[in-house]
């Protein structure tokens, strides 16, 4: 019999990291931020998307899953992809109804992760969710790394890859719900 895992450990210690790194984010993408505030926005956000996948692969590489850790290790992911979308559309850098539409998707799959719990089914990240998230996280680092260099090349990469994202984000919503439609008949 395995003992639980440890309430705060490393794994879990990078997740909080990335929390704190959001504030961070905000202050940094306020107003218009200069070449020295972008890239250090940039090297942020990287070193976040890299921590959350070694926090992961550590967590079950150690044996410290923990429900703390299945918790704050998406929540960490929301907060960070929606500070940067937020923050990035009154800089004209992210169009408005795509951020909306990001964060609507975000909140509806997160809705029906808490109603399939309310009913002892658990909803697990799917393929086409983690390919959404590296499309995701690849966009936005391309965004952020423009302003740096004050460069359109990578800013039209960024947002072709956010449009690539967004697809895939509504096509891997349609499929948690149809996996939701079909679990809860066969509970029934």
């Amino acid at each position: 019999m395995s003992s639980p895992a440890p309430f705060w450990n490393l794994p879990n210690s990078l997740t909080v990291l990335r929390i704190l790194c959001v504030p961070v984010m905000v202050v940094l993408l306020w107003d218009m931020p200069g070449p020295t505030e972008s890239l250090l926005a940039f090297w942020i956000f990287i070193g976040a998307m890299i921590t959350d996948v070694i926090d992961g692969y550590l967590a079950r590489k150690w044996n410290q899953v923990s429900p703390l850790g299945a918790y704050l290790d998406p929540m960490a992911d929301k907060l960070m992809v929606t500070t940067v979308l937020v923050m990035m559309v009154p800089l004209g850098w992210v169009p408005a109804w795509l951020c909306a539409l990001l964060l609507c998707r975000e909140i509806a799959i997160t809705g029906l992760r808490g109603i399939a719990s309310n009913e002892g089914m658990v909803i697990s990240a799917s393929a086409m969710g983690k390919v959404k998230t590296a499309y995701q996280s690849t966009a936005l680092g391309f965004i952020l790394w423009q302003t740096h260099t004050l460069d359109v090349r990578p800013w039209a990469a960024g947002i072709t890859l956010l449009y690539i994202s967004t697809a895939v984000s509504l096509f891997s919503a349609a499929e948690y719900f149809v996996g939701f439609v079909r679990q809860s008949r066969k509970t029934a």
